[in-house]
């Protein structure tokens, strides 16, 4: 079998298995989003997770948004957003949507692989159904093959790039194997192989259950502690001293997997009339933490004579976490919009954002904003801060809402 990948969807997830594997094969690069695929081509990656010369290196790749295109290509990895609704439910339209659009360009013998995030069953219950409804062909006949493998970007980590971290794979069907393990070993630094799609489904969902129950846990001590007006960092401090001590960090949860991945989980439980007690109790106190956040930056500012519904006040750090550009389930970008509602003298500062002029985002060029402003709140402490606060002189405006 000639190899020929295609990946479908190119956000963070789907842009960095493009670049790896467009270094072996002859790829294709698809995504709905045509203005998406217009800056790729022109070497332009607006997550800034690539720059230029990254995207330079995509070679032997055609790069497109039409449907048609699929056809030439045979194995087929599908990498899109499995967000919720406003009912907290999943929201699998995305996923549906990929496999009605690969199953019209599948052909006998071609290989499908799922990276994006879902509950145990998605995979064998609800993609495969749609493929072979729009493809006509039979799963079960062994005319097409699909496997699972759970996606581990994260967004402004150069430390676990996809070629220094392992990857599991589900391969049920050994017949692919052999294929599917020589286009997987170039996504990773070790591959795992399992046969059970539903394990590795679930695998995946508890990955990021598990840090958002503890980040939750941190945040509860956090608020604990300034409720009983004690200093949190040096009972951080004093508690790490025990060798069994695991380090978490309380703050503002957010991002495609974190707020997402504990709904999807308790979703099927409930199907499967089980009822989780401990999954979704993260999920309440991490979204909580804005509002306690909230309260906190009122009572800072009143301390310093500053009205929030008048004085020129700036956000800093609007993304959902420090130094990347995501703005998915932005805890710090809301808590920017709840003040901005009041005053019209409220404006944002990120570096990671392009000026926006409807939504008050200002960058690190508007000196004489940021020198007027009468204090500047740090949402998101990232990297170019560090340089550009100290280099303006205004650290005496800042207030470090978590210190």
């Amino acid at each position: 079998m000639n190899i020929k990948p295609c990946v479908i969807g190119l956000g963070y997830v789907g842009l960095p298995v493009l670049l790896n594997l467009s270094k072996k094969f002859e790829t294709c690069g698809f995504d709905i989003n045509k203005q998406r695929i217009i800056d790729l081509k022109k070497k332009i990656d607006r997550t800034k997770e690539f720059n230029k010369s990254d995207l330079k290196k995509i070679r032997k790749t055609k790069l497109t948004f039409k449907e048609q295109d699929l056809k030439k290509f045979n194995f087929y990895i599908i990498c899109v957003p499995t967000p919720i609704n406003i009912k907290k439910k999943p929201d699998l339209s995305p996923l549906i949507s990929a496999c009605k659009i690969v199953a019209k360009a599948l052909k006998k013998k071609d290989i499908i692989v799922f990276e994006s995030t879902v509950y145990p069953g998605t995979t064998q219950n609800i993609c495969i159904p749609i493929i072979e409804k729009f493809s006509n062909l039979q799963y079960n006949k062994k005319e097409f093959f699909v496997c699972y493998s759970p996606e581990r970007v994260n967004p402004g980590d150069n430390q676990h790039t996809l070629n220094k971290i392992n990857k599991i794979i589900a391969i049920p069907n050994k017949k692919k194997k052999k294929e599917i393990i020589k286009v997987y070993k170039n996504l990773c630094k070790n591959l795992i192989v399992s046969q059970n799609i539903p394990e590795t489904e679930t695998s995946k969902v508890i990955e990021n259950i598990q840090r958002d129950i503890n980040i939750a846990l941190m945040n509860e001590i956090y608020i604990f502690c300034d409720k009983l007006k004690l200093n949190f960092n040096q009972v951080y401090k004093l508690a790490s001293t025990k060798w069994n001590f695991v380090q978490y960090n309380p703050g503002l949860v957010g991002g495609h997997c974190l707020p997402v991945d504990p709904y999807y989980f308790s979703h099927i439980a409930e199907k499967n009339n089980f009822k989780t007690r401990v999954t979704l109790a993260g999920r309440s106190t991490n979204e909580y933490m804005r509002k306690f956040l909230i309260k906190k930056i009122k009572k800072k500012l009143n301390e310093n004579k500053i009205n929030y519904k008048k004085d020129k006040i700036i956000f800093a750090g609007l993304t959902y976490k420090k130094n990347v550009s995501d703005m998915r389930n932005s805890q710090s970008f809301k808590i920017f919009e709840y003040f901005r509602q009041f005053n019209s003298n409220i404006f944002g500062l990120d570096p990671y954002l392009e000026q926006n002029l409807n939504k008050k985002i200002i960058n690190l060029k508007d000196y004489k904003k940021i020198y007027e402003a009468k204090s500047i709140i740090l949402l998101v402490n990232h990297k170019k801060f560090d340089v550009f606060f100290k280099k303006t002189k205004v650290k005496n405006k800042i207030i470090n809402i978590l210190n």
